[in-house]
């Protein structure tokens, strides 16, 4: 199992460290790194390239976990512990891959787009649903992209709390599914100082 587990995680990182971001940025002639707030995820490329710019980043980096773990299901749908054991270690992977790339100096993204790629792949359909219409409600109405990255990043926990409470595997995917908030939250650690101090930057400003 552990040997299963290290795997799934190195996987994870590999695929996580492809940042969409910046190719999407040198297609566009920019380097992502050195414009707006110089994060290198879906939020930045949105205020630096525009919508198509944004959009492209969010799918690239979603689809960059979720092909990985379309594959573990396949491949550990029969194996012990639960296949979403081995799918969630590889999302941490590609989390801390996505957040801290080694061939862009550990300089990446937040994890959010790949977070939410990793709930498209495991969570309930109505968790996606629900956390997809509050997380555009919060934005539409506060237009703090951040805050709503928040509170998606609660809908892992939450779904495992809902619908893997009678699995053998509970704890363990509970805990896993834990370490996706936290790190969410240590990324976005400045912007929730910003949060509290009302300073934050708004979505549809143009610098971050």
């Amino acid at each position: 199992m552990i040997g299963k587990i290290l795997l799934c995680l190195l996987i994870g990182y590999l695929c996580g460290s492809f940042s969409t971001g910046y190719f999407v940025g040198k297609a566009y002639h920019l380097d992502i790194r050195k414009q707006g707030s110089g994060n290198a995820g879906a939020t930045n490329a949105l205020r630096t390239l525009g919508i198509k710019g944004g959009l492209l980043t969010f799918f690239g980096d979603a689809f960059k976990v979720i092909i990985p773990i379309m594959i573990i299901r396949f491949c550990f749908s029969t194996i012990t512990p639960c296949w979403e054991v081995y799918a969630l270690y590889l999302g941490i992977g590609a989390v801390l891959g996505h957040n801290f790339p080694v061939w862009l100096n550990f300089k990446g993204g937040k994890g959010i787009a790949v977070t939410s790629g990793v709930i498209l792949s495991i969570a309930d359909w109505r968790i996606t649903l629900i956390g997809l219409l509050v997380f555009i409600c919060v934005v539409a109405y506060t237009r703090y992209v951040s805050l709503g990255s928040l509170i998606v990043a609660w809908l892992l926990p939450l779904n495992m709390m809902l619908f893997y409470r009678d699995s053998k595997d509970f704890v363990h995917i509970l805990v896993i599914s834990l370490l996706f908030t936290a790190l969410a939250y240590l990324r976005h650690k400045e912007n929730i100082k910003r949060l509290l101090s009302g300073t934050e930057r708004k979505i549809g400003k143009s610098n971050e």
